[in-house]
């Protein structure tokens, strides 16, 4: 992974996080939100990852635009699991 592209480290950062409050929830018997933030927290690392491959600007746009959507939908799970107690 290139070092100088902030984007593609974060986000490969955050999925790390994402996989081990993934398993930590898991262990404490939650199976259906945790797999929704699994499945939207890693895909923004990967569409961010498609994006660099991009065979014109328009196919770049549209996989960042992708990570976007799949970003706001991963706070959305955390918000859930936040105001129903399951994490603090």
């Amino acid at each position: 992974m290139k070092e100088d592209n902030i984007i593609q480290k974060k986000s490969y950062d955050f999925a790390l996080m994402i996989i081990a409050l993934y398993r930590q929830l898991c262990k404490s018997g939650e199976f259906v939100l945790s797999k929704q933030l699994l499945r939207s927290g890693t895909s923004i690392g990967a569409n961010v990852e498609e994006a660099q491959a991009g065979q014109s600007r328009a196919d770049f746009v549209s996989k960042i635009s992708i990570a976007s959507k799949e970003a706001r939908e991963t706070c959305y799970w955390l918000r859930l699991l936040r105001d129903s107690n399951m994490i603090q």
